[in-house]
């Protein structure tokens, strides 16, 4: 695929991705620098959902071995389930195959088994897909354009929109390496700051953009006839709706398109404002969801250790230290301030660790996980915000410093259960241990095992033989 038709500034799109956070925000799509204000709670820090999806590209060097069941709901029933073990039954034109195996895809993931049949079909299905980061849905979707597009056509003829500038970027980037055997094929960058010439027709066969600007080249400025429109693609749904503005300006594309353009949607989440959208703006779909696996408490032996104070519960992590560094652990705050207060502190200790910040730029965080992930640090301090989504397999202790509350102040179970859940994975035994520093944070804890009905044995950080045991 030729790479002429990048029209930004390469100074600007170096930039973007040295600096994937740090521009303010414009329409279009940009990430928001987060607020520095070390105070707030992870409830009232708002989660920067464009942020976090960038962030698990980033940190991802390979497909995540999904274990979900797939689900599969058919806009006609009667028709036959199809699923594919290679890409060879897809019959692919050779380039894309070529561009397929060069990328390093043997086979598809589960969710391409699934999806690229759908896809691909004759006549052309529309499809509502959820997945996650990893599963290989960009590559997916990006294999449907690439068969759509007809090369001696010199007009936009696919249409992806992505929730942020950044991400466009990578779903760009995944384009250029399909399509590198296929140099007739065209890609155009509709985001701010690509100025064209008012009543300039684009002539790249596929535009990937965010919302805002796209909207523009298909209205206001005309450099595309939305009417040729053959494969619409609307990535990151959940992310999309997030966004002031997008939902609105995605909607309003849609309906400019021509009624047998196929219509494309992926969402990591199916929550209702999510479902709801997605049912605006894809007609008669197939539908493809990832069952939830059900995550269990019964391999993690869960303990609560009794403090006074937080420079008590202080004491007691460090007393724990020797024990929990023989395999990696998560330590969980609340807030920003006790995170990077409490980081600080082990240092000064002469413990090596990692602190997690929400203050962070995404490539510095990415650069940490990638750390903790290769053990050049045994422990991670972190916030919710921070860690969500993010899965390193190694890890078999967790600390709460801080028991997970929602903004009421109730006991925050899912968040719990999420937090803990890290470390009995694949068969393994984990270890959980809850600082409890007053009533009130003893209560939240009771509330917490009459929930999970399981017991949280108390433990004594003083007594080297207890820490000895758990340890083991």
């Amino acid at each position: 695929m030729a790479t002429d038709s990048w029209a930004l500034a390469v100074d600007e799109q170096e930039a973007a991705v040295k600096s994937v956070s740090g521009f303010s925000s414009r329409r279009g799509g940009c990430i928001i620098k987060t607020s520095t204000t070390a105070e707030k709670t992870d409830e009232e820090e708002k989660e920067d959902r464009a942020a976090q999806s960038l962030l698990n590209k980033l940190i991802r060097s390979n497909l995540v071995d999904n274990t979900n069941q797939v689900e599969v709901l058919q806009r006609d029933p009667n028709s036959p389930l199809y699923s594919v073990k290679s890409f060879e039954e897809l019959r692919l034109k050779p380039q894309l195959l070529q561009g397929v195996y060069a990328m390093g895809f043997n086979r598809p993931s589960k969710i391409q088994e699934n999806a690229l049949p759908m896809m691909l079909a004759e006549p052309p299905q529309n499809l509502i897909a959820q997945s996650q980061s990893g599963t290989g849905k960009t590559a997916a979707f990006v294999l449907a354009m690439l068969s759509r597009v007809e090369p001696a056509d010199r007009y936009p003829q696919c249409l992806c929109l992505s929730p942020t500038y950044e991400l466009a970027l990578q779903t760009g980037n995944v384009i250029e390496q399909m399509g590198k055997f296929y140099p007739e094929l065209k890609l155009a960058y509709a985001v701010r700051g690509n100025k064209l010439e008012r009543g300039q027709k684009i002539s790249e066969q596929i535009v990937i953009g965010t919302p805002g600007t796209v909207l523009d080249w298909c209205s206001k400025l005309k450099f595309i006839d939305p009417k040729k429109i053959k494969v619409f693609v609307l990535d990151e749904a959940d992310v999309m709706i997030a966004t002031q503005g997008h939902q609105d300006q995605s909607i309003r594309i849609q309906r400019m398109l021509p009624r047998n353009c196929q219509m494309l949607l992926f969402s990591a989440t199916f929550e209702d404002s999510v479902w709801k959208f997605a049912q605006k703006v894809v007609p008669d779909p197939n539908v493809i969801k990832l069952k939830r696996e059900e995550e269990t408490l019964d391999t993690i032996k869960q303990y609560y250790v009794l403090c006074s104070s937080r420079d008590e519960k202080f004491q007691a992590l460090c007393n724990l230290y020797g024990a929990i560094t023989i395999a990696q652990a998560m330590i969980f705050c609340h807030t920003r301030k006790t995170a990077s207060w409490l980081a600080a502190e082990l240092s000064k200790e002469g413990h090596q660790v990692a602190l997690l910040s929400g203050e962070m730029m995404v490539e510095q965080r990415a650069a940490v996980i990638e750390r903790f992930r290769e053990g050049k640090e045994k422990v991670l301090v972190t916030t919710n915000v921070c860690a969500r989504g993010i899965d390193v397999e190694q890890v078999s202790v967790v600390i709460n410093f801080d028991l997970p509350v929602d903004k009421d102040g109730n006991p925050d179970n899912e968040t719990y259960l999420h937090r803990i859940g890290r470390t009995g994975r694949f068969g393994k035994r984990g270890l959980a241990v809850n600082m409890v520093d007053s009533k009130h944070s003893m209560n939240i804890l009771n509330r917490i095992q009459e929930h999970f009905n399981k017991k949280i044995e108390r433990l004594d950080t003083d007594d080297l033989d207890e820490i000895e045991k758990i340890a083991n």
